[in-house]
């Protein structure tokens, strides 16, 4: 990164070098072992150079404004075929334990330290020499920057993805003599594949993924990153595109957590926060930084493998006792959106088979069943989109399951089944196409820190909502499903624009809460009310008494606060605010003064005011961000953050306001076309707004004369 850190503070830095380098597709190996509790293995990263990258982003937007009225057909993803599974030295442990590893990687050789003091073993990950050589080789190679921590990186290597059979196909110059060239040519004709090709493209993926090595890298690590190059790479483009790292987790690592589940059996799964996946795999955690993966994961067979992915995985039995289990995405999505759960879960089924769950089954279909029509024109880099499919669009209740220790079996049955169904028909009523093609729900151990956490595919809620009525499993499972446009299939390019996925999250919980309730118009109303009394008092609470600095939905652009219909705008650094009791008033005063300095001012029934003054915002630069693309999240490490509202409330109370002013008609309808036109890609809270004054002017004439340029 281009500044020291100071590891005092409570900033989570992102040390990728992502304006050189991308990710474009990962594919992990790993096995888990609950006796020794981590998770060793492999994982290959194929990359695309910067030049490339932005040639095929700037050829994107012009293809998305030039061709906005011709029909495309892109074919949906079906279920893969599991590739191979490398040839394994099991453990002789394997088959009379639950609790053991069924495929060991590389020899653990390091001291008791941890450490390894061989170019063979790679250095600890408070290592600060680079392994193979510690002379000083000057300033001309590049260094390839990963996110790291909590890791003990065994080797890191150059893959022969030239040896792979059938692989020449993807060679365009067959003149070349530079083997490291025609490896890097392959790699870029391979993740440059069109989405209509996919199968093909995750089938050698994975063959590459087993190729051989052909070249160990230098590397390092440090607190935060792991650093790889290679003699005589002087440029991105000449740095190696397929590289093998061998490494293993650490039971004390800060993306996963081993422990017991509700039936005492052990289990393990991802947090996705403060620090992401970067201790579950080394990998690129800006969002800009958006990849696919697939994943093969062996455990004992008494376990059952969850983790994101558009198939229903079922196990492939390698040898008595240990299974392995393969799952594997196409939309291209941030890296800390993966998710992977380990237990002893058990599928939970309704007791008897309702006409409602019938009638689901009729609604439901795979994607082989697909009709592959074109509906619109999507604007993100290519992949197999449901919304460019005809079938997907009617699609109301996509497959979905439910996972739980067994001794949840009744709470599940009796609460959570009922409601599935019902809450995903009510999303579909309110946003129309489900972004993703199958849905998996895990209760999760009780020491999970949040009701609910959403992922591509997979959903993990707290036990905790399965308690009394319905109502809390309800509004929570919405608030997760809600996730899938809002903050998966639509993702914030800045993370300190939380409400843009919290936000709408919040809001959306109730519309659809109140659509899979059948409620009349005016009971959905009452509740909705009394909701956003609640709201508001938390807001209230929380503004007064946590630190003004982390009250920012963003930093040098603070989007939005709305509170139950007050809406202020603040762009700047630091958040100035006002509060002022008023009187109720009919209608609403709003007055915009100038773009530097802007100050809003609204009046409104609700009794309250919210004055700010800010500076215009800057789009493209958003926080602090190296020349490299390394950045800080801010705050992200303090622990009192995980448990604050502002982000969810600020960012709801907006949206609230808004579909109160121009009438639910309008806002959804909006919506929907913002759905459509931004899935697949990252957003600013400036994306957002400029299309809602674009697409209604007459409120942009006279009541919301916000300055965002």
């Amino acid at each position: 990164m281009d500044r020291k850190l100071d590891p005092s503070r409570d900033d989570l830095p992102l040390m990728a070098n992502t304006s050189h380098i991308l990710v474009k597709h990962y594919a992990l190996d790993l096995d888990v072992d609950f006796e020794s509790q981590i998770m060793e293995g492999s994982i290959v990263l194929f990359f695309e150079s910067e030049n490339r990258c932005r040639k095929r982003s700037s050829s994107t937007e012009e293809t998305c404004q030039s061709e906005s009225s011709e029909a495309r057909t892109v074919r949906m993803p079906e279920p893969c075929h599991v590739p191979g599974t490398s040839t394994r030295t099991f453990s002789s442990k394997t088959g009379y334990s639950d609790f053991v590893i069924c495929g060991k990687g590389e020899k653990d050789t390091s001291g008791k330290d941890g450490n390894h003091d061989n170019w063979e073993q790679a250095s600890g990950i408070s290592s600060s020499k680079y392994c193979c050589d510690t002379g000083n080789h000057g300033s001309e190679d590049f260094v390839l920057v990963l996110d790291c921590c909590d890791l003990s990186v065994l080797k890191v290597e150059e893959v022969d993805v030239a040896a792979v059979p059938g692989i020449e196909k993807f060679t365009r110059s067959p003149k070349l003599t530079v083997v490291s060239e025609l490896r890097n040519q392959i790699v870029r004709e391979l993740v440059t594949l069109p989405a209509d090709r996919w199968r093909e493209q995750l089938d050698y993926f994975a063959r590459c993924s087993q190729a051989p090595g052909c070249g160990e890298l230098l590397f390092d690590t440090d607190t935060w990153s792991l650093q790889i190059r290679k003699r005589g790479a002087q440029t991105a483009t000449d740095f190696p595109h397929a590289v093998r790292i061998r490494y293993r987790t650490n039971a004390q690592g800060r993306s996963v957590t081993w422990t017991s589940d509700q039936s005492g059996r052990p289990c393990v799964y991802t947090m996705g926060s403060p620090i992401n996946n970067r201790a579950l795999f080394p990998c690129q955690e800006p969002p800009v930084a958006m990849s696919t993966w697939q994943a093969t994961v062996r455990a004992a067979a008494s376990f059952v493998v969850l983790m994101s992915g558009e198939h229903s995985a079922k196990p492939t039995q390698l040898q008595e006792g240990c299974s392995s289990w393969h799952y594997y995405v196409t939309m291209p999505m941030p890296a800390s959106t993966f998710t992977i759960a380990v237990g002893s879960w058990t599928e939970m089924k309704p007791e008897t088979c309702s006409s409602n769950d019938l009638a689901a089954e009729r609604r439901s279909f795979s994607p082989s069943d697909a009709d592959f029509g074109c509906v619109g024109v999507c604007c993100h880099v290519d992949y197999p989109c449901r919304f460019q499919n005809a079938s997907a669009a009617i699609q109301e209740i996509i497959p979905h399951r439910v996972f739980a220790p067994v001794c949840l079996q009744g709470a599940c049955q009796e609460t959570l089944l009922p409601l599935v169904p019902l809450c995903l028909s009510a999303a579909h009523s309110v946003l129309g196409t489900h972004p993703f093609s199958r849905l998996d729900i895990l209760i999760v151990p009780a020491n999970f820190p949040s009701l609910g956490m959403a992922s591509p595919h997979i959903i993990f809620l707290s036990q905790s909502t399965l308690i009394g009525r319905s109502h809390l499993c309800g509004t929570r499972l919405c608030h997760e499903i809600a996730h899938a446009w809002f903050g998966l299939a639509i993702g914030a390019r800045d993370w300190t624009e939380e409400w843009l996925s919290e936000g709408f999250a919040t809001h959306l919980e109730d519309v659809f809460w109140a659509k899979a309730q059948q409620l009349a118009p005016h009971e959905a109303r009452e509740q909705q009310e009394l909701r956003a009394c609640l709201r508001w008092r938390r807001l209230q609470d929380e503004v007064r008494s946590s630190p003004e600095e982390m009250q920012v939905l963003r930093y040098l652009l603070v989007p939005v606060l709305v509170s139950a219909g007050i809406m202020y705008w603040s762009i700047r650094q630091r958040l100035n605010l006002c509060l002022a009791t008023r009187a109720p008033c009919k209608g609403t005063d709003l007055a915009a003064e100038s773009s530097l300095g802007t100050s809003i001012y609204v009046q409104h029934p609700y009794m309250l005011c919210l004055r700010t003054y800010g500076i215009k915002p800057n789009k493209e630069k958003t926080g602090f961000v190296s020349d490299s693309g390394s950045s800080v999240i801010k705050h992200g490490l303090n622990p009192e953050k995980v448990f604050m509202q502002v982000h969810y409330l600020k960012g709801y109370f907006l949206l609230r306001f808004l579909a109160r002013r121009l009438g639910d008609d309008t806002y959804f309808s909006f919506l929907r076309k913002f759905v459509h036109t931004f899935h697949g890609q990252l957003i600013l809270s400036q994306d957002f707004l400029q299309m809602l004054l674009e697409n209604i002017p007459e409120e942009k004439g006279h009541a919301y004369r916000i300055y965002i340029e």
